[in-house]
């Protein structure tokens, strides 16, 4: 079993009400994408709201941020999940739901294994990232030493 696992954190800030339909293929798709992520060679955990006690996760006290915080075996398990699967096509639509943030807002980091992180922990991770750049503390994909598919499969802003 390996020492260290990978956690990621997505932060994204919907452009409508989550029951707009203008979202509702965002919406319609996600549990689809996420039995592909838990079915993903490498996964190992993602956050999961129990919103039938009524509980949701405001982020920057904000209804329309989403955040999405996982852990993986490895980057590598992680970067063929984002770019090799369904949820490449969900992310090539990004800009028709999604508004453009402010900062950074996505982050991965080593975790230990059997750790699962919470969202303050994510966040720290993130605001890391946003204010002293990439270490092996928290990082983007650009300073990930991975198979760089994620260069081959990102999308532009435009890909419809």
């Amino acid at each position: 079993m390996p020492k260290h696992y990978i956690a990621e954190l997505n932060i994204a800030r919907l452009k409508y009400d989550i029951n707009d339909p203008r979202v509702a293929d965002f919406v319609n798709n996600l549990n689809r994408v996420n039995a592909v992520a838990e079915r993903s060679e490498g996964f190992v955990w993602r956050l999961v709201e129990d919103t039938s006690k009524g509980e949701t996760t405001l982020i920057l006290e904000d209804p329309r941020v989403i955040p999405n915080l996982s852990v993986w075996q490895d980057v590598v398990s992680l970067e063929k999940f984002v770019f090799q699967t369904v949820h490449r096509r969900i992310y090539a639509r990004r800009a028709e739901w999604f508004g453009a943030m402010e900062k950074m807002h996505f982050v991965m980091w080593p975790v230990p294994a059997g750790h699962l992180p919470d969202l303050p922990e994510a966040l720290e991770r993130l605001d890391m990232l946003n204010t002293h750049g990439p270490s092996g503390d928290a990082f983007g994909w650009d300073y990930a030493r991975t198979t760089g598919a994620w260069r081959n499969g990102r999308c532009s802003d435009t890909a419809a």
